[in-house]
């Protein structure tokens, strides 16, 4: 919970399909809770989150929300 005492938030958005990606690409795409392009959610900017936008980072926008 301390690292996320600013409350910001991180909007992920699916803009390329998962289609001929690796099998833990698409899990991870998953696990942000992606499953249509152009679909977005918000998760709490924390590093676990950077890291899966991070790896799938062809895949996605992300954009930090205050």
């Amino acid at each position: 919970m301390a690292n996320n005492e600013t409350g910001k938030k991180i909007k992920v958005t699916l803009v390329r399909s998962t289609i001929g990606c690796l099998e833990d690409q698409k899990a991870t795409v998953a696990a942000l809770g992606l499953k249509k392009i152009r679909q977005s959610k918000i998760h709490n900017d924390n590093p676990a989150i950077r890291g899966m936008i991070f790896k799938v980072r062809h895949l996605v926008t992300a954009e930090e929300i205050d």
